[in-house]
């Protein structure tokens, strides 16, 4: 592409590709897309993003197609890669002017420089970082900015890259330029500090961004430019200067209005300064020790002392949240249990810890945790009282507690508290003990500090196991907090549920339950009270109850399933919809088949609720999980709910459809219990199955999954099912089996076992096409044993129940192999008995045992040559099966089947679903569960004596040894 010609139609194209008239962009954005594999072009978008005459918009688009080829064409080894020649002049062309004005496309640009930069610096860029480091030492402001931005960037791209031969280079870089980054920081700080000073705000502003990106260079440096960077004097140095300029910034805040240009600068900076010393601690904790003292002094000062008053602010008592926390909590500062087991380095700062965490220190922060951080705030309040669902919503999901000061402080207690649980147990108790008894209606600071002392011992309550007792408690004053109905004792009422919900699991007496089932049954009565304030709380508990279910429960079954299923439809949020469905479902599972006369208004409403949430996926996962346990719980009277269900499923399983990248796990959960809980296939049932194509192409973790729903369809009508769909099936098993892992592999394989188990005439026809693999399998001596069970089963299978088709695969494997038909049968009966200790299910083993028998009598020579191993076979089957009565001394055959029972079911244990006993049906046609094997083989041997004569079979029988001849006389000894 000629430069001078190509840049008037590249730039005209450029400028049509920025059209709102798709008429216009669409064929532009072709036309562009052709040219990115065209020598020359990213020349001709340098030269028009370089351009700043050229309208924004167009040199915008330049720049972002020219980072996009980059992605695509920079390698050596990508299709179409840019020539060296022409890789040469962009670098030198990124890195000729700093001078971009455009704050955006200045950003693109460094990134894009940082892209190149990972790929070829140092060795095929090395100019790259000196020029950079000259720039940054200009006059020109902007000029200088822009440097440090893109320097700043490559350090960034640089540092990221994770292999040995790259981190070599990024330390050497790092030794080579970490003294200029320091001294260019320490520059810009101080310039900014006296300008602060002296009331520059402007010229202060524009030195806090360069500060900022300096702190940026050397956090990435100082975190990943050293492998052991305490041995590193002007690291260490750097780190401590962190402290000092943290307090200077900090005191600088204090003098900057709030509605100043610098303030949010300011606090990202300040925010930049613990992130260096987070990253510092998690890349280098032995390194960090002897920074420990300085930063839990800095930190709880910061935050649990009045030093700290009106400095900080919320994201940045977060951060020094984190720091203590991850001192606290790191594995690297805890002693082994046998001490001598621990490094000096583990020691050292294992006593820098405990010498800090003393007693008063300890109790002051966990005093300051709980009586100032855990208190709710008069937005907190408000926003309760207002909007009380997304309230409840932020306060028990909301954002990570790295980032968010509620959840943090909490998170910080729970760690402090299990470290130091000696410690601190007596301090909380007493706080507990101080405040039991009524509490002062009009004093609104006292119903919120005994909010948050509540709020303490539920987080704690696994530590307080030993020593409180809550059972008493609960009787003598929580069970009365309840049921105290001020309006302003909501929020203690709103705080008990939620810590009897945190302790029932924990310590909580099964008397005491009926109890606590009546009192939550009042609070679900009072509509006001558990919608608009607590509705999270209250059905956390009796989830929480629910997981030690008593009987007790049953009595309120249908007051609290009503009370639900009502709170369900009352509240608006989709979060706290999806909470209550949580609990609804639990209910459902614990309960099982009584839930049936109590779900009729649930069904009812689920439609509407799915209709309603077609925007919300997440809620539509719940659904599906309250239809998973609804079809469990109604059993085969599920079917009812067909017209709902089935459509539903449909949907989910749908790889075309997008949601279901949401509903596909939960769909497939749903589509197999609905099958396995189905008293008949319905046709509509059956056409759901054309979703299983393509879902077997995705070969995702969802493939067990896939295969037990198409075992379903197979024991609940098999002819109909593979009458339609068996040849696609055979297909996709073909082409699953040429790239799968092993257990995959024994999956494909089991359901055509079963197909044979259900169907033995039809089913070897229906899938042919994987029979001769299976053969092949055995007489080649299958490594993995699980397969080569598996293979065995299905022969078996054939061999017994269809002795026809297995003349047919016989004489076909004959045929492709180019050997006699007695050769093959030789080898594969040879490699059964060989290999019958891979067989380890009693029903396969017996099966075995059957299907070579069934050979029997013969006066094939290779059959007679293998009798010995077929008689070992059979006496192995015999001992697996045959147990001995006490009463007669006899023997029976203990795997059969005469008549199909309903199982007796125990109260903890789950009713049989439809599948159950279609199975238990199955087995009653199963030769496995109706002949007996001792008398089969009686027979077999009768026969073959018949057809050799007694001097013959007297012959046979002394190839088999007398060991296994006495054996079988025994089993054999009633005949």
């Amino acid at each position: 592409m000629d430069l001078n010609s190509a840049s008037t139609v590249v730039l005209q194209v450029l400028t049509q590709a920025t059209s709102q008239d798709t008429a216009v962009l669409k064929p532009a954005e072709e036309q562009l897309k052709q040219w990115e594999t065209q020598p020359g072009f990213y020349s001709v978008l340098l030269n028009i993003f370089t351009n700043h005459s050229l309208d924004v918009n167009v040199r915008w688009l330049a720049v972002l197609y020219f980072k996009n080829g980059i992605d695509r064409y920079w390698r050596r080894v990508a299709p179409h890669a840019l020539s060296e020649e022409e890789k040469t002049s962009l670098r030198a062309g990124l890195i000729t002017n700093f001078n971009e004005p455009v704050n955006q496309i200045a950003t693109q640009i460094s990134v894009l420089i940082a892209k190149v930069a990972r790929v070829d610096c140092p060795r095929q860029w090395p100019e790259l970082i000196p020029t950079l480091v000259e720039s940054v030492k200009v006059q020109d402001d902007l000029q200088q900015h822009r440097a440090l931005l893109t320097f700043y960037h490559v350090t960034k791209t640089l540092a990221s890259k994770r292999l040995a031969a790259d981190r070599k280079l990024f330390y050497d870089l790092t030794s080579s330029i970490y003294s200029f980054a320091c001294s260019l920081w320490n520059h810009h700080t101080d310039t900014f500090l006296q300008q602060i000073c002296t009331g520059d705000e402007a010229a202060a502003a524009n030195s806090l961004e360069r500060t900022l990106l300096s702190l940026k260079v050397l956090r990435k440096l100082t975190v990943h430019g050293f492998v052991e960077p305490h041995w590193n004097a002007e690291v260490m140095g750097f780190l401590h200067a962190v402290f000092e300029r943290l307090k200077q910034f900090l005191e600088c805040s204090r003098s900057i209005r709030a509605e100043s240009i610098c303030r949010d600068r300011l606090e990202k900076t300040i925010i930049l300064f613990t992130k260096v010393l987070l990253d510092f601690l998690d890349q280098h904790p032995f390194s960090f020790t002897a920074l420990i003292q300085r930063s839990l002094e800095f930190s709880v000062s910061c935050v649990f002392t009045e030093a700290g008053e009106g400095v900080v602010f919320e994201q940045f008592i977060v951060q020094c949240m984190n720091l203590i926390k991850m001192i606290v909590k790191n594995y690297a500062y805890k002693p082994s249990k046998n001490i001598e087991d621990s490094s000096p380095e583990t020691l050292e700062a294992h006593k820098i810890k405990t010498a800090f965490f003393t007693y008063p220190t300890l109790t002051e922060i966990c005093r300051r945790l709980v009586t100032h951080y855990f208190l709710l705030t008069k937005e907190e309040l408000t926003m309760w009282e207002e909007d009380p669902e997304s309230f409840t919503v932020e306060e028990t999901g909301g954002d990570s507690w790295k980032y968010s000061l509620r959840p943090c402080t909490e998170v910080l207690f729970i760690d402090i508290f299990h470290e130091y649980n000696q410690t601190l147990t007596p301090v909380l108790l007493e706080m507990v003990h101080s405040l039991q008894g009524s509490t002062n209606m009009e004093n609104t600071n006292a119903i919120l500090i005994k909010d948050a002392v509540y709020n303490a011992v539920g987080l704690a309550a696994y530590e307080l196991f030993d020593s409180v007792d809550f059972d008493q408690w609960f009787k003598n004053q929580l069970l009365a907090e309840l049921q105290v109905s001020h309006d302003r004792y909501k929020p203690i009422r709103r705080r008990v549920i939620w810590l009897i919900g945190q302790w029932i699991s924990v310590k909580f007496k099964s008397d005491l339950r009926p109890v606590l089932y009546e009192a939550i049954r009042n609070l679900l009565q009072d509509r006001d009270l558990v919608v608009r304030k607590l509705p999270v709380h209250v059905t956390n508990c009796i989830f929480d109850g629910l997981i030690c279910v008593s009987l007790f429960f049953f009595q309120y079954l249908e007051s609290m399933f009503t009370l639900l299923f009502q709170l369900l439809q009352e509240v608006t949020q989709c979060d706290t919809k999806m909470h209550v469905l949580h609990v609804l479902s639990c209910v459902i599972e614990r309960v099982n088949m009584q839930i049936r006369p109590h779900v009729g208004c649930l069904v009812q409403y689920l439609p509407l609720l799915w209709k309603q949430s077609e925007e919300h996926n997440m809620l539509r996962c719940a659904i599906l999980t309250t239809l998973i346990h609804l079809v469990q719980g109604l059993g085969a009277d599920s079917k009812n709910l067909y017209p709902f269900l089935l459509p539903v499923i449909q949907l989910s399983t749908d790889v075309s459809q997008p949601p279901h990248v949401y509903l596909l796990e939960d769909g497939l959960e749903l589509w197999l219990v609905t099958l396995e809980n189905s008293p008949c296939l319905t046709p509509e049932l059956l056409r759901i199955f054309q979703n299983m194509s393509a879902l077997l192409e995705l070969s995702s973790e969802n493939l067990k999954n896939c295969f037990k729903i198409i075992n379903a369809y197979i024991f609940l009508s098999s002819y109909e099912f593979l009458q339609m769909y068996a040849a696609d099936l055979c297909r996709s098993f073909c082409e699953l089996l040429k790239d799968i892992t092993t257990e995959g592999q024994v999956q494909v394989l089991k359901v055509v076992e079963n197909v044979l188990k259900v169907n033995p005439v039809l089913g070897p026809q229906m899938f042919q096409p994987l029979l001769p693999s299976v053969f092949r399998g055995i007489i080649d001596g299958e490594r993995y044993p699980v397969v080569m069970s598996t293979y065995l089963g299905i022969m078996g299978r054939v061999l017994l129940q269809n002795a026809r088709f297995f003349s047919l695969l016989l004489s076909q494997m004959a045929c492709e192999l180019g050997q006699e038909v007695d050769q093959i049968l030789g080898n594969m009966i040879e490699m059964w008995v060989d290999r019958m200790d891979n067989i380890t299910q009693p029903e396969r083993r017996k099966l075995s045992a059957l299907a070579l028998l069934s050979l029997l009598p013969s006066l094939n020579s290779v059959i007679q040559d293998k009798f010995c191993g077929i008689i070992n076979i059979s006496v192995e089957g015999l001992h697996d099966v045959m147990t001995e009565d006490s009463e007669t001394g006899t023997y029976k055959d203990c795997m059969l089947m005469s008549h199909f029972e309903e199982p007796k079911v125990t109260e903890d244990e789950e009713p049989p679903t439809e599948q159950d006993k279609r199975k238990k049906m199955l087995a009653l046609k199963d030769p496995v569960h109706t002949v007996s094997l001792q008398e089969f083989i009686y027979e077999k041997l009768k026969a073959q004596q018949e057809l050799l004569g007694e001097q013959g079979f007297h012959a046979l029988m002394e190839t088999v040894d007398t060991e296994i001849v006495a054996q079988l006389q025994e089993f054999l000894q009633v005949f």
